[in-house]
């Protein structure tokens, strides 16, 4: 079992940053790739970024490319997203989610096993 629990959600203005966290216990979180996903209301959940177990796989959607970094501290057992140049199009819950399946970094939410309850991210014109 997984348990994660993101913060760090809030309101800004277009232009603005916010980092993410997403805090994990249960099993040792160096055995599990990462990812982050977002969905808007009456919007489907998309892929965000991910991150593999050790740090050396990343992935990012094509829309935060450039805008967004993800990252991870395995001593701390916490994965990050440091969101820049936000905006209102960003607008959504972002839920952070954990994949046991570590051969590679995934973009396909099905894919992974635990979820956290999301927070929210509100971006102002």
């Amino acid at each position: 079992q997984v348990q994660l629990v993101e913060s760090g959600g809030g309101l800004v203005q277009a232009g603005g940053s916010l980092r993410l966290s997403c805090a994990a216990s249960g099993r040792t979180f160096s055995q599990y790739n990462m990812g982050w996903f977002r969905q808007a209301p009456g919007k489907e959940r998309e892929f965000v970024a991910a991150i593999s177990w050790s740090g050396g796989g990343i992935s990012y959607a094509d829309s935060v490319k450039g805008r967004f970094t993800i990252s991870r501290d395995n001593a701390k057992n916490t994965v990050y997203l440091q969101m820049n140049s936000l905006k209102p199009e960003d607008t959504s819950v972002y839920y952070c989610a954990a994949d046991l399946d570590t051969r590679a970094v995934s973009g396909i939410a099905r894919v992974y096993d635990y979820w956290g309850q999301g927070t929210q991210v509100t971006v102002s014109s």
